[in-house]
């Protein structure tokens, strides 16, 4: 169908942005403008529903065509700036609806505007005239992917570590890469927002079964695409991550969890490390085995030789990222179990690092670096550290 404005529709459009005609729209935007008012299929007004549909323009993030909302709650309106009315004007080769105002080019910020079901996260982002994040999700210099809590997600959330709210709505956003959901894998992500330091932290997405973020939000609805952007409706709020909430997100960290867990029951390594920042011990530095790691163990130790193997993985008081070794030599640290281990830039073979633990070993690999939590930093290993048991 063509959802086909009128001419004073037109006449509007040119004045609210100071065009003096047509001729004096650049053919490219009014191109742009024009196609998406098309949507391919032949839809009458009883065919219509209420969502998202793609239009013919392509002037959406990386060339992708734009969304449009329909929305049929009083009459049908679209993107909540122009309303059919009169539809249903049959042609041979499709359907106009004939609407009362040029539907202009979205951005994120016009999406979420337009979308009822996102009227807390509106409310959020401009409480007491704040316009920092309408101002940042308006830039069309560069490319974002916003995960946008729909209003029931806003509603269940309480905020339980007091977490400061814009650093709650900047960890929901991906500046300078539009990512759809068919860009999305397993993987860490890094966000817009940042621990006391400085530093960005860090997302983990996972696909296994649908789209799920840092385990405790699941996209509802993907790829509403925008002309600086994409935005995924998620169902819950993704409140700033713990160290503890990585270890639990990612499958390949299943077996350190249990050993900080069912393993270990005499310690609350759990509540340890979920520590605020700023909070003593926190910030943490934690070298998070993988499962490998610990399948390469003979037997995974009884739980007294267990937590010191698992104190000895943690430093604490210090969020040390990579950026903060030594370039080309040994940077040492002393763990929780009170041992020291070093690391050692650059590694070899496929390391990026190598680390000498307490016990002595060499040769363990630190594989990724630098998964920013709010209270600290991760680093994975792929074997397991052995402190000096017998000090």
């Amino acid at each position: 169908p063509v959802f086909a404005p009128t001419h004073e529709a037109f006449t509007a459009f040119l004045a609210d942005n100071n065009f003096a005609d047509l001729a004096a729209v650049p053919v490219d935007v009014l191109t742009q403008i024009l196609l998406n008012h098309v949507v391919n299929g032949t839809n009458l007004s009883t065919d219509l529903a209420t969502g998202y549909v793609s239009t013919l323009s392509t002037a959406g993030a990386g060339g992708n065509n734009l969304s449009m909302l329909v929305d049929l709650s009083n009459g049908v309106t679209l993107n909540d700036v122009s309303d059919v009315t009169a539809a249903d004007n049959k042609a041979i080769n499709g359907v106009v609806h004939i609407v009362d105002a040029v539907i202009g080019l979205p951005n994120i910020v016009d999406h979420a505007v337009a979308n009822s079901d996102l009227t807390d996260l509106v409310g959020a982002l401009t409480t007491g005239g704040n316009t920092t994040f309408t101002d940042l999700l308006s830039d069309d210099t560069t490319d974002f992917t916003v995960f946008v809590p729909v209003n029931s997600a806003f509603t269940a959330f309480t905020n339980p570590n007091s977490n400061d709210l814009n650093a709650i709505l900047s960890n929901h956003v991906i500046a300078g890469a539009a990512a759809f959901s068919s860009d999305l894998t397993n993987s860490y992500v890094t966000t817009a927002a940042a621990n006391a330091d400085g530093d960005n932290l860090s997302m983990y997405i996972n696909t296994d079964d649908g789209v799920s973020l840092n385990g405790t939000s699941n996209v509802a609805a993907a790829d509403i695409v925008a002309t600086n952007g994409v935005i995924h409706a998620v169902d819950a709020v993704i409140d700033l991550p713990t160290v503890v909430t990585f270890a639990v997100a990612d499958p390949n960290f299943s077996t350190l969890v249990a050993a900080l867990t069912e393993l270990t029951p005499a310690t609350d390594f759990v509540a340890v490390l979920s520590t605020p920042n700023g909070t003593d011990p926190a910030p943490f530095t934690v070298f998070a085995p993988t499962n490998d790691a610990f399948a390469a163990l003979a037997a995974i130790p009884e739980e007294g030789v267990l937590t010191q193997v698992l104190q000895h993985h943690v430093v604490a008081g210090a969020n040390v990222r990579s950026t903060d070794l030594t370039p080309d030599g040994n940077t040492t640290a002393t763990t929780l179990e009170g041992d020291s281990m070093t690391i050692t830039l650059p590694g070899t073979g496929d390391n990026i690092a190598d680390i000498t633990d307490g016990a002595g070993n060499t040769g363990i690999g630190i594989i990724a670096v630098d998964v920013q939590a709010n209270n600290g930093v991760i680093h994975v290993l792929n074997q397991v550290m052995i402190p000096d048991t017998t000090n």
